[in-house]
């Protein structure tokens, strides 16, 4: 998630979390975003975020990695509510596939970054404050 904007730019579904598939969607977002230099990116502590590879791709991306402090799940308040009101909105239930739980989640992504108002931006949706912020630029 862009913390300004609070767009979701990158995301996948698996069984696992292993270092390749978070490295898959970590290359999705910098694809989708094209960070500038500087880019603070936040994870919890997993073992997952810091494998060799995963850190080489911030690298490349001349990006900063944050991590919570150890048992402090405070320090990822943004996304851990951000996974709370998508299990809620989604009444998040046992889906007949992971074929449907991607479709399913990929249309509420959709909605989230187009259509949802989020107080954090003045109750704006996403499309529309980043509109009025590259119209400020």
């Amino acid at each position: 998630m862009d913390l300004s904007s609070r767009r979701i730019v990158g995301w996948h579904l698996a069984d696992d979390t292993t270092e390749s598939f978070v490295l898959r969607t970590l290359r999705s977002a910098v694809k989708e975003r094209q960070p500038t230099p500087g880019l603070i990116h936040h994870t919890d502590r997993g073992g997952q975020y810091a494998g060799n590879e995963y850190r080489s791709v911030l690298r490349r991306a001349e990006a900063l990695q944050s991590m919570n402090r150890a048992a402090d799940c405070y320090d990822n308040t943004f996304m851990e509510s951000c996974f709370g009101t998508i299990k809620t909105e989604l009444e998040l239930t046992n889906y007949e596939s992971s074929r449907q739980a991607r479709k399913e989640i990929s249309r509420y992504i959709l909605y989230d970054n187009s259509d949802r108002r989020h107080s954090g931006i003045e109750y704006c949706s996403t499309a529309q404050f980043e509109q009025i912020i590259s119209l400020t630029d």
